[in-house]
């Protein structure tokens, strides 16, 4: 199956106009204050508008109240949400759009060596939302990035996840993921989707066309 692509992190129109000509499914607003790529329901709101009627924009909230959410997606148009803190299961309760759960793991350097039961604490955690979402999204433990480079998680781990008979709903794959290791990723993990963000910007908040462009040609090559 190709998996779907998701442009995460998206500020402004000309971004989310050139992610789309590229060929992206999803595109991703962040509405996680202090963060690089925050945005306010203001801004995203006109983008949506422009948006083709297939893809689909999602907004990234961390820990915020369900009242203040909904708001922001009747507001901004949003079809999707995606909750990216320490949510419990039924937290994902009670919204008329689709709900994407993050599952943070550790880096892909930082396993060797650790415990057996370390890498697999990320499955056990999303197996409890199983009858709540949408999708699981497996990202990185790492902070958010401000540019900087983040190690990719363990695929083999999410590969695990992502064909079990026993994992009823979608897998995303996010975290460290570039034009340079999508291909491979997919090939691995065979996952729904992916996920990236500041693996094809220019600076923090802003997209690299030509890394958008390969992003997206290399997901679907595998």
């Amino acid at each position: 199956m190709t998996p779907r692509v998701k442009i995460c992190g998206i500020t402004n129109l000309d971004d989310a106009r050139m992610a789309v000509s590229a060929g992206a499914d999803a595109l991703g607003f962040i509405f996680v204050e202090n963060t690089p790529r925050f945005v306010t329901p203001e801004r995203v709101a006109p983008i949506v508008r422009a948006l083709p009627p297939f893809v689909t924009p999602v907004g990234v909230f961390w820990d915020h109240p369900a009242g203040h959410i909904k708001a922001v997606v009747e507001a901004c148009g949003l079809r999707a949400i995606q909750l990216h803190g320490d949510e419990k299961p039924e937290d994902c309760d009670g919204y008329a759009v689709p709900v994407i759960k993050t599952i943070k793991a550790p880096p892909a350097s930082t396993i060797e060596g650790l415990p057996e039961e370390r890498p697999a604490l990320p499955l056990a955690r999303a197996a409890q939302f199983l009858h709540h979402v949408a999708a699981i999204l497996i990202d990185s433990e790492a902070r958010w990035s401000e540019g900087e480079r983040r190690d990719p998680i363990e695929w083999s781990m999410v590969r695990s996840m992502s064909k079990s008979s026993a994992f009823s709903v979608p897998v995303i794959l996010s975290g460290g993921l570039s034009p340079d290791n999508v291909a491979r990723a997919v090939e691995v993990v065979q996952p729904y989707a992916v996920d990236v963000n500041s693996g094809v910007e220019a600076t923090p908040g802003r997209k690299d066309p030509d890394k958008v462009r390969r992003f997206i040609a290399e997901a679907r090559r595998s």
